[in-house]
């Protein structure tokens, strides 16, 4: 029986702690054999993930997780079976990137004001890669001592209504969707129970998803519950979405969250990793059924 496939993961290239190449290896070690890395709008990790698939004999899925503003509120929608040469999708996420370095300066900013000098600096050293992002000025702020944990920062600090909060304004959900679609990849809803929508602003998110050429949603997340996992299956089935699974993984600083350990979608998903050309897979994939929730407070 084959494990499912993590389609959601993080590197040091965005806010996550392992490399590249330590992220595979313990992707490998842990029993992995289908494994996308999604960093948050960067494609600057998968060259050396690549190299490290390669070695361990696991398959890469190049990936992206972008950030839209929908609705007043972020949305993530992931990008799986990515052409990482897409001049579209590049250009795209170098837009991106040049507003998180806005951003992330304004985050500084507003910390200093708040007692918390040197904020950005000490973002920027524990940011191994271009991408500097709320995570890293969560763990800044734990090393100071400002909060116990990530979790206790955003909610102390980062949040709305809080001295580091800034709104973000993100690319919208069409082009981020097209970029992907203009990679040849496909286009998935990320943790979509963690946007905290009723039923009908969900129902309007995913209408717009599909109009724009949106193909997934995650099911099983490491954000979600068992309860999720089924309410999200019949979302699936109801609006023909094709269903994917991804731990959301960061690292081993959060001991919720391992590779490897993703419960198969419940009866009735169609999986996206089983569509005729994906990833260039050809597998008979099986997975056991759900269990036990994974929570994941992550949030670039």
């Amino acid at each position: 029986m084959m494990k499912t496939p993590d389609l959601h993961t993080h590197s040091t290239a965005s806010d996550g702690t392992l490399t590249p190449r330590d992220l595979i290896t313990r992707a490998a070690a842990q029993g992995v054999e289908v494994i996308a890395l999604t960093d948050h709008d960067t494609l600057a990790g998968l060259d050396e993930a690549a190299a490290a698939a390669q070695a361990q004999g696991i398959q890469l899925v190049p990936g992206v997780e972008i950030s839209v503003t929908w609705g007043g509120r972020t949305v993530h929608i992931v990008g799986l079976d990515v052409d990482p040469a897409s001049v579209e999708l590049r250009q795209g996420l170098r837009g991106l990137l040049a507003y998180r370095e806005e951003r992330a300066a304004e985050i500084g900013r507003r910390l200093a004001r708040a007692g918390w000098p040197g904020a950005l600096d000490g973002a920027r050293a524990l940011a191994e890669g271009e991408l500097v992002g709320r995570t890293h000025f969560a763990r800044f702020l734990v090393q100071q001592g400002a909060a116990k944990d990530l979790r206790a920062v955003f909610k102390h600090f980062l949040v709305k209504g809080k001295p580091g909060h800034v709104a973000g304004c993100w690319t919208t959900l069409e082009e981020a969707v097209g970029w992907i679609t203009a990679a040849g990849g496909q286009a998935v809803i990320a943790h979509p129970a963690r946007y905290g929508l009723t039923r009908s602003k969900m129902k309007h998110l995913i209408e717009a998803f599909r109009a724009c050429g949106g193909r997934g949603i995650e099911v099983v997340s490491g954000s979600h519950s068992r309860d999720d996992y089924f309410t999200f299956a019949r979302w699936s089935r109801e609006q023909g979405l094709l269903a994917s699974a991804g731990s959301d993984y960061h690292g081993p600083d959060n001991p919720w969250i391992e590779l490897g350990r993703l419960p198969g979608l419940p009866e009735g998903c169609r999986p996206i990793w089983e569509q005729p050309g994906f990833a260039g897979l050809d597998r008979d994939w099986s997975g056991s059924s759900p269990q036990a929730p994974m929570l994941n407070q992550s949030v670039a």
